[in-house]
């Protein structure tokens, strides 16, 4: 049994795609329907997808995505949205995937298949790293950052920092083809664990706050809007 919710404030959008979720024929479904993010977060239970307008009267969809994020990590979240712009709604949770209004049936149908798909199917890339510890291996999405501090390279991840027996420069090349990017000559990031971006303060998923010089800004801009773009555009191909 797949347990999916909707939330939106809009009831013609709402029960379009009740309907269309109804039509799904792969798998057998439970839909429970919400007007608002209160509702939805009075009473949540355990989902296995979520569809989520993200511009709502009271609290919008990015708010009540991080609330609903903090009751279950695993949720596939799917944001419904008129915007086109997506950058500033990609921030702060982990977004399975984006539709945009008006939505046919394929889109709806596309992103349930993609979220089953990913349950079940769902690896982790780990990677090896020569630390002082030794070798060690990590979950690429656990590796929030590395930086250059008092001629060492640190490895910072969900559970420890590490230091690295690399070059940052050698880092750099090595990390990129994974979404990793250069805010500042002393850093590496995933651009996977940045949460927002302020200004010349880029603050990443672990409450850590890395500086964004001026020399970078104009590239890492350019990366970050390319990532989520890309990842955007994935999330819409079916």
């Amino acid at each position: 049994m797949l347990k999916i919710a909707i939330c939106d404030d809009e009831i013609n959008v709402l029960n379009k795609a009740k309907e269309i979720i109804e039509n799904y024929k792969n798998k057998e479904i439970t839909i429970e329907t919400y007007c608002s993010g209160e509702a939805l977060i009075e009473n949540y239970s355990k989902l296995d997808i979520l569809f989520l307008d993200i511009d709502m009267k009271g609290i919008n969809g990015i708010e009540t995505a991080k609330i609903i994020r903090a009751k279950d990590k695993l949720v596939k979240i799917i944001y419904v949205t008129n915007y086109t712009d997506y950058t500033s709604s990609a921030f702060g949770v982990h977004a399975f995937g984006y539709i945009l209004k008006p939505f046919e049936e394929k889109d709806i149908h596309h992103q349930i298949n993609e979220a089953i798909s990913y349950m079940y199917e769902e690896i982790d890339e780990v990677l090896e790293f020569n630390t002082t510890e030794g070798i060690v291996r990590v979950n690429l999405k656990d590796i929030y950052y590395f930086e250059y501090k008092l001629r060492k390279v640190l490895m910072k991840t969900k559970d420890y920092t590490y230091t690295i027996k690399q070059k940052i420069s050698d880092i750099a090349n090595r990390m990129e083809e994974y979404d990793f990017t250069i805010p500042h000559k002393s850093f590496v990031i995933s651009l996977y664990n940045v949460k927002s971006v302020k200004g010349y303060d880029v603050h990443m998923m672990d409450g850590s706050m890395i500086p964004l010089s001026q020399k970078k800004s104009t590239q890492f801009r350019q990366n970050l809007n390319s990532y989520l773009s890309n990842k955007i555009e994935k999330s819409k191909r079916g």
